[in-house]
């Protein structure tokens, strides 16, 4: 008697059954997975979703109330009087904080962005003595708060005559910031090396592989250390404080505060207006968060994975 055997597989053992097909364990357990707990995540993400959402719906519904009805009960603007938006366009100029805002967002962001990678790619690439000792020295900047260094970074700006200017806002992100050297670093350990030495090998210079190379290479990551730092420029208050002396170069947050002095506590009371200015203030990242949706989950899912 004789058995056919298909090539390549084991023959059966007597006494031991034949092994059964495996099947991915991550398609399995969708397949098992009740409908009941499929209903019941959505509804959890729902809820969280409609929690977080809650204090903007109220801070747009509220801006277009009148003043005696913005702190009423409720979630609908009624009555509703979206004159209030043109009262806060024309009672302090919001648009020229406004593009004060974008100029200091997008010079920070782009300085701290091209900066960290460069440096990035240095201790992604290069192997020297101490480098690992080097990356945790950098690391280590992030322990020391904001408040540490203030005082001598002032006086630095104020020996250099750039106090009252928007040059302390942001040319300080062109020394590269310790988080963003981390997150590009990890980005770029995920790159196989063999495509920078063939490069090499090829005659390519340092600069040219990074800029030809990796610099496309970490586009994702690239930009969600733009949008991170953009986002910080934004809301960012302090430095303004700090500096800023001439209204006229007031960024959105700065300008957000003389609204609130002037309008809101010690003022006018007219908190109608000191809404409407924080809901001119707030779509934008709203608005550049969905454009570059797709790109930043790109980014911050992949960052971090060597390969």
């Amino acid at each position: 008697m004789t058995a056919a055997v298909e090539r390549g597989a084991a023959p059966p053992v007597p006494g031991i059954p034949p092994a059964r097909p495996t099947v991915p364990r991550s398609a399995a357990g969708e397949g098992r997975r009740p409908v009941w707990q499929r209903v019941l995540f959505v509804a959890a993400l729902v809820g969280a979703a409609v929690i977080f959402m809650l204090p903007f719906v109220w801070l747009v519904s509220a801006s277009l109330r009148p003043r005696e009805y913005v702190f009423a009960p409720g979630f609908l603007p009624v009555p509703f009087a979206p004159e209030n938006y043109a009262e806060a366009w024309s009672a302090v100029p919001l648009l020229t904080w406004f593009g004060n805002s974008v100029v200091v967002g997008v010079a920070a962001a782009a300085a701290v962005t091209l900066s960290s990678a460069w440096v990035a790619f240095g201790f992604a690439y290069f192997r020297f003595p101490g480098r690992s000792l080097l990356f945790g020295l950098v690391l280590a900047t992030m322990m020391l708060p904001f408040a540490v260094t203030m005082i001598p970074t002032y006086l630095i700006w104020s020996d250099l005559g750039l106090t009252d200017t928007q040059v302390p806002l942001w040319a300080g992100n062109l020394f590269g910031s310790a988080f963003y050297i981390f997150l590009l670093r990890q980005f770029l350990l995920s790159l196989p090396r063999e495509y920078f030495e063939a490069a090499r090998v090829d005659g390519a210079s340092y600069p040219q592989l990074f800029w030809k190379m990796a610099f496309p290479l970490i586009r994702p990551a690239l930009l969600v250390a733009f949008v991170f730092e953009f986002k910080a420029s934004w809301t960012d208050l302090l430095k303004p404080l700090i500096y800023l002396r001439n209204e006229q170069l007031y960024t959105l947050p700065r300008g957000l505060k003389v609204v609130l002095d002037r309008f809101g506590y010690g003022g006018e009371q007219q908190w109608e207006i000191v809404l409407a200015g924080s809901v001119l203030a707030t779509v934008p990242m709203i608005i550049l968060f969905f454009l570059a949706q797709r790109h930043f989950v790109e980014g911050i899912a992949t960052t971090g994975r060597k390969g």
